[in-house]
């Protein structure tokens, strides 16, 4: 039954999971799962099914519902005997000639949407008139509508009203919308559109707000027709979409609508949740960081790749894009830019260094791994420490056994697991890396990441290296090692059991080899010893060691 204040018009449920869902398998899901989700589908009464993209970029593959033209998607599904009432593609503007598109009549299809960003809308439109004069119905889908103003919306409106298209879309590409600001662009459209187009919506779940935002969107008080987008179980690209199964349990519930939703529940089960073991979406981190600051995710992913960043930074960073047109359209160059000014002006290692320098010149030092043989070789250590009284440097961890000077941290999650720890020990000092943010009391010493790692190596983010390279920059000559056992695939290697982690057979001994030949040729001007017995080491060169 009609909910009291509900607005009788016609409301379409559009699903688009082999299309936007394919930006996370590059569109092979096989023809047997392609055809059965459509045949799903088709089963529950969704209004119109999206099967894909075309682009003449791409050759025909029955495996991918992406392919050049729209005969190839006759190809995959024209062996189904029940469609419904519409079925659509997708062309990205400028990926796809005319030439490409047949005519209706000869066509699978029903109709075409047609994504576009607002700097080729009047160059887009006229390609979605010369697809309505091959008999489609075409759908203008605006691509980040946050980014267009009042005036550039209004300019849209007066190129769509001369070509009347099938309808035409609000596309919230990177999931920015509120229901406050999705009211804006609806209003500014439903105002101005001609009464005949349809108004569609688009949403994406960055900030996981796809289905109460497409609520938001059923529940304006317009006569026109109105579409909304989902897909299976919201999947799709980036943060995914709003799950079609909930648009058509509200739709059934609020809007008199008659889906049915098991046949969905069953193309979740047998197509979707396969896909999603490997390769995941929904709501993330990331997705929300890029949300908030309203911009491209390519620009994190460059930020995060130079891997010497904490999450403070990299969100401070997002903030600093400018001008606000860069912030939707990647530019790599403004990218790097910004990164270099941000990296140069936070961290000094050369005042870092310096500070360090004055704390450790004139004595000796001494590096304690978190290995298990710092424990089963006490005896050694301890001697050491009683006849040179070195300065200890921890690595990650805190041990039991031993009173430390500082602790090396170079990973969040140990950090983490020193929370309490480093509370209580408020006397001991902190060298950390550029990726690490501090709780309540800032570190002692910051180095930044990039410089520390090994690039393009096995082993990327060694914390024995790095801390080495730290101390090779303030000048020490020579450093003693207790517990930096190496690695091990047949035997446990950590003192502290809750540390360990699994190896595939034979990489412990690629990783051992590496270090080793890094400490033989990058280090081979410092001295280093070790009093417990290490994989780094030749067994020779070892003090005291035990076996």
């Amino acid at each position: 039954m009609i909910q009291e204040g509900i607005v009788l018009r016609e409301i379409s449920l559009l699903d688009c999971s082999v299309r936007d869902g394919g930006y996370l398998n590059d569109w092979k899901f096989g023809r047997n799962c392609l055809v059965s989700i459509f045949e799903r589908l088709v089963d529950s009464k969704i209004d119109i099914i999206e099967v894909g993209f075309i682009d003449d970029r791409r050759p025909f593959d029955y495996d991918r519902s992406i392919g050049p033209d729209t005969a190839s998607l006759k190809k995959i599904w024209g062996c189904v005997e029940k469609r419904p009432n519409t079925v659509v593609g997708m062309i990205d503007y400028g990926t796809c000639s005319i030439d490409n598109i047949e005519n209706v009549e000869d066509s699978f299809l029903d109709g075409i949407r047609v994504i576009f960003k607002k700097q080729k809308m009047k160059e887009a439109m006229e390609f979605c008139g010369e697809i309505k004069k091959k008999g489609y119905l075409v759908f203008a889908q605006l691509v980040s509508i946050t980014s267009y103003s009042r005036d550039e919306l209004l300019e849209l409106v007066s190129m769509a009203n001369m070509i009347k298209p099938y309808a035409v879309s609000i596309v919230d590409t990177y999931g920015l919308l509120f229901p406050d600001r999705l009211q804006f662009y609806f209003d500014i459209l439903d105002a101005n559109l001609d009464q005949s187009i349809r108004l569609g919506f688009h949403a994406h779940n960055n900030f996981q707000m796809a289905f109460s935002n497409t609520m938001a969107f059923l529940s304006q008080k317009t006569e026109r027709g109105i579409l909304v987008d989902g897909t299976l179980y919201g999947m799709g690209k980036c943060a995914g979409n709003a799950p079609i199964e909930l648009l058509a349990m509200l739709l059934n519930e609020k809007y008199d609508k008659d889906y049915r939703i098991d046949p969905l529940l069953e193309a979740i089960t047998d197509s979707i949740m396969p896909l999603m073991d490997k390769n995941p979406w929904g709501y993330q981190k990331n997705f929300f960081m890029t949300a908030k600051n309203e911009c491209h995710p390519n620009y994190l992913n460059y930020f995060t790749n130079k891997g010497n960043l904490s999450v403070s930074d990299l969100d401070i960073l997002l903030s600093q894009i400018n001008p606000e047109e860069k912030r939707l359209l990647y530019d790599e160059s403004l990218a790097e830019s910004i990164y270099n000014s941000y990296v140069e002006k936070k961290y000094d290692d050369a005042f870092y260094l310096s500070e360090l320098r004055k704390r450790l010149e004139g004595r000796e030092i001494l590096i304690i791994g978190p290995g298990k043989n710092v424990k089963l070789q006490a005896d050694q250590v301890k001697d050491y420490i009683y006849t040179s009284d070195p300065v200890i440097i921890s690595i990650n961890f805190l041990p039991d056994d031993y009173k430390v000077d500082y602790v090396f941290l170079s990973k969040s999650n140990r950090y983490e697991e020193m929370t309490v720890k480093l509370h209580q020990l408020s006397d001991i000092g902190i060298i950390a890396t550029s990726n690490l943010t501090y709780k309540n009391v800032p570190f002692e010493y910051v180095f930044n990441r990039e410089t520390l790692i090994e690039k393009g190596g096995l082993f990327t983010d060694n914390s024995f290296l790095m801390l080495l390279k730290i101390l090779k920059r303030t000048g020490i000559k020579a450093v003693t090692c207790a517990g930096l056992d190496g690695y091990s695939d047949v035997e446990a290697n950590y003192v502290n059991p809750s540390m360990e982690y699994e190896f595939i057979k034979g990489v412990a001994y690629m990783l051992n080899s590496s270090v080793q030949t890094k400490l033989n040729t990058e280090f081979k001007d410092m001295k280093i010893r070790f009093i417990t017995y290490s994989h780094y080491s030749d067994v020779e060169d070892m003090s005291n060691a035990a076996y």
